[in-house]
């Protein structure tokens, strides 16, 4: 399910891509150049929602559709935004700093939500470390390790010059999101002020671990059947009593498919 703060990034960034298609002056006045940084601070932000044709909004926002919502569920709307603007930022930072081409052509500009994107890959790897990912729909990989493959092409392809891509961009946005979730943490404001004693699981209802026990794992989406594996394994070993009202919740949503 789609979170409050995905759903409107997602449909702000669809929008001023409909208006810059169609008006490319707008996009100009988005993007961020290093070259004009003094007289255009504001663009360290509004060019996180420009985008240089379908393909590229397209994969941002399908990657921002995939894994934002269940870090947001997790971070919080507020600390959620923060790593999202935060890695965008330090992205913008980082390209200006080491790309060589901006020393060559200051002029350059920077559009995109992928810095911002990769901050949040970065937080779900950090979160959910080895939950399982499909590259290309088919090779499947764990969320840690697309990270570190992430960095590497990133590293090669930057520093190659490979392609009319900000590689530098990309490894600053996973920075960013790594120091965002150092200075901030993982948990949410109510894991800070939960008491330190659990609180007592609800009784399940009469039935319901065998009926979990039916869930159809091969047709959930990766990372919810990596979490469903965790649960089950959990009611099998300690008991449908040692479960949470949440992990209860999460197993009768799949379970009522």
């Amino acid at each position: 399910m789609i979170t409050k703060w995905v759903g409107l990034l997602i449909i702000a960034n669809i929008l001023v891509y409909m208006l810059t298609a169609q008006n490319p002056e707008i996009k100009s006045a988005l993007e961020f150049v290093p070259a004009f940084l003094v007289q255009r601070p504001w663009t360290l932000f509004t060019y996180m929602f420009a985008h240089d044709g379908f393909g590229h909004i397209f994969f941002n926002m399908l990657t921002l559709f995939f894994f934002g919502p269940r870090v947001e569920d997790r971070l919080g709307g507020g600390r959620f935004l923060t790593l999202y603007f935060f890695s965008g930022l330090f992205g913008a930072a980082t390209w200006m700093a080491i790309d060589p081409i901006v020393r060559v052509l200051p002029n350059i500009g920077l559009v995109g939500a992928s810095a911002a994107v990769y901050g949040v890959l970065l937080a779900f790897a950090r979160l959910w470390p080895r939950a399982q990912l499909l590259i290309w729909g088919i090779v499947p990989v764990q969320a840690r390790t697309m990270v570190v493959i992430l960095t590497a092409m990133s590293l090669f392809m930057g520093t190659a010059g490979i392609g009319n891509v900000a590689h530098f961009a990309h490894l600053g946005g996973f920075v960013g999101g790594w120091l965002c979730l150092r200075i901030f943490g993982t948990r949410t404001v109510d894991d800070r002020l939960r008491p330190v004693q659990p609180a007592r699981s609800p009784t399940p209802a009469p039935g319901a671990a065998q009926r979990w026990k039916q869930i159809r794992l091969e047709q959930l989406h990766p990372v919810n059947r990596e979490e469903a594996e965790r649960v089950l394994a959990k009611l099998e070993t300690r008991g449908p009593n040692s479960l949470t009202a949440d992990e209860q919740a999460f197993l009768d949503r799949f379970s009522a498919m």
